[in-house]
């Protein structure tokens, strides 16, 4: 995802880490309407140009694009009307959390994520403000239902990755370098079919996680039925330990070629579905009908199941 400028968000500072791996404690806990109070929405104009109207928290509300229980939050686009001519698009949400966050553990508990034809739906920390010198890390991320999920790292000139480096999931580009080759970033592409889409829905979800230190970046996936699920990850307890989470699927170290804390502020977790727009629009694939705008626009049946739900975030600091 690419980002521009929005109103800054109160920043919550945990302490830089020099260590690979450790034991975090829980400092925030996110569930069900805990998404109303710890979230921002954001009614802006997409910046990834997708066919979306991203609505503000009442009009999501009311229209039943966001609805939570106990335990569920759901964020959804509109399922059930025509794309009037003229408009920015089909109805869609885009919240980003009131903290911002330095060296921490975020662990997403994801019953089910958007599919369908032209959806992009992702989930990722930024800096908004300071973009793209605050640097950017997509967690989950994918197009048209294309695939396993994707990771990136998007920064200011200056970062490249080695190309190898201990992770489960395969490199692409290597310079994270937002101006080269349209802001591809150094994207890692992961391995289990299960990590992204309807094969990921078909499984019960998974938890997605990520590690971010001054030292390195790391990027887990897990699916529902997974023997090798930490217990940790398991239970979103009081306190998770990465040393004993294995092979991350996505890494990306601080070295001489990226110096980390220098390319990264504090970031916000942002969720959001757009449709069609700068990538799902540009490869949209022949197996999905018509056009993608033609498509988003006359097709409300087709967005029944381009929906989040989730059922917690869990956030850990080091203290």
């Amino acid at each position: 995802m690419s980002v521009y400028i929005r109103a800054p968000l109160f920043v919550l500072f945990f302490g830089a880490s020099t260590v690979f791996g450790a034991t975090y404690h829980n400092a925030e806990h996110i569930a069900g309407a805990g998404f109303y109070s710890s979230f921002n929405f954001e009614a802006i104009a997409d910046p990834t140009h997708g066919r979306v109207n991203y609505t503000d928290q009442n009009t999501a509300i009311s229209t039943n694009l966001t609805f939570s229980s106990d335990n569920t939050f759901v964020l959804r686009a509109d399922h059930q009307s025509v794309v009037p001519a003229g408009s920015a698009g089909r109805n869609s949400v885009r919240i980003a959390s009131k903290n911002a966050y330095t060296t921490h553990v975020a662990l997403f508990d994801i019953a089910h994520m958007p599919q369908g034809c032209g959806t992009w739906p992702a989930v990722w920390e930024t800096n908004e403000v300071l973009w793209p010198a605050g640097g950017e890390v997509d967690i989950l991320e994918g197009i048209n239902d294309q695939g396993t999920n994707q990771a990136t790292l998007h920064t200011s000139p200056g970062c490249t990755m080695p190309a190898s480096r201990p992770m489960t999931g395969t490199p692409g580009q290597l310079d994270c370098n937002t101006a080269v080759n349209g802001n591809t970033g150094c994207p890692v592409v992961f391995t289990p079919p299960t990590s992204y889409g309807p094969t990921f829905n078909a499984n019960g979800g998974g938890w997605y996680a990520i590690e971010r230190t001054n030292n390195f970046i790391s990027v887990w996936f897990w699916s529902r039925n997974d023997p090798t699920v930490p217990a940790d990850v398991r239970a979103g307890g009081s306190t998770v330990d990465t040393d004993n989470w294995g092979t991350p699927a996505g890494y990306w170290p601080s070295t001489s070629t990226c110096d980390l804390e220098s390319h990264f502020a504090p970031n916000n977790i942002i969720i959001n579905l757009t449709l069609c727009g700068d990538w799902a629009g540009a490869v949209y694939p022949a197996s999905c009908p018509s056009t993608c705008m033609d498509y988003v626009d006359n097709n409300p049946a087709g967005f029944v199941d381009a929906y989040f739900q989730f059922n917690s975030i869990n956030i850990y600091s080091l203290c």
